[in-house]
């Protein structure tokens, strides 16, 4: 039991909202030390995880560029932008998108996230093609806010299962034979089509109903 001791240093260290990479790391040494590990060997683990993971680390990189943007004034003028084009809805904004992330995900391409994307660029350019008469209120602003983000998960997690080597295709075909099912990675591919236009039908036309609640909105405070 003394080797989860590990385990307690973090529940401590968290709750004192003390550093948390020193909370970490100094949970990691003691746990190894208390396994009777030589602490040449603790580091050396520690050192491997590290490097093993360093792609994780590109999020503390990603986070501060945002901001610098956003500082600089990209959701203003992407929001700018979206104003000055007539006939821009918030319901066709987020459809684009979907429609531009889920055919990027059938390619295996990556546009980004919630973070680098739709939070600096996405929701201000859809908040703006329904402000351009007057502001939405707030309850209206935040149920945006998760339509926007709503489009990053449907276009992602229906388009990617229609490239036959994404993670969500193996898991599927690994579960299937598992089962005793007989098919292969095309076949789930073909499959994921259908579901995917489905999707961005279904989706494109809540946004659509999003557009007439908007407008409703806007009415009643004219």
């Amino acid at each position: 039991m003394i080797k989860l001791v590990g385990i307690l240093l973090i529940l401590i260290g968290f709750t004192l909202k003390l550093d948390t990479i020193a909370v970490v790391l100094i949970a990691g040494l003691v746990t190894g030390l208390a396994s009777s590990m030589d602490i040449t060997e603790v580091l050396n683990i520690l050192g491997n995880s590290f490097v093993e993971n360093r792609y994780v680390t590109l999020l503390l990189l990603t986070l501060p560029t945002i901001g610098i943007l956003e500082r600089n004034g990209l959701r203003e003028r992407a929001g700018k932008c979206i104003r000055a084009l007539k006939g821009a809805t918030t319901g066709k904004v987020l459809s684009l998108y979907l429609v531009i992330r889920a055919v990027l995900a059938a390619m295996s391409i990556s546009l980004g996230g919630h973070v680098q994307i739709i939070r600096p660029i996405i929701y201000p350019m859809a908040k703006g093609a329904s402000e351009k008469d007057k502001e939405l209120d707030k309850k209206l602003d935040e149920e945006l806010k998760g339509l926007a983000n709503s489009m990053e998960n449907f276009g992602n997690f229906y388009g990617q299962n229609i490239f036959i080597a994404s993670p969500g295709v193996l898991l599927i075909l690994g579960t299937m034979k598992g089962a005793g099912v007989n098919v292969d990675a095309y076949d789930i591919a073909k499959a994921s089509i259908p579901m995917a236009i489905i999707v961005i039908v279904l989706v494109g036309l809540r946004n659509f109903i999003f557009d007439k609640k908007i407008a409703k909105q806007m009415g009643k405070g004219e």
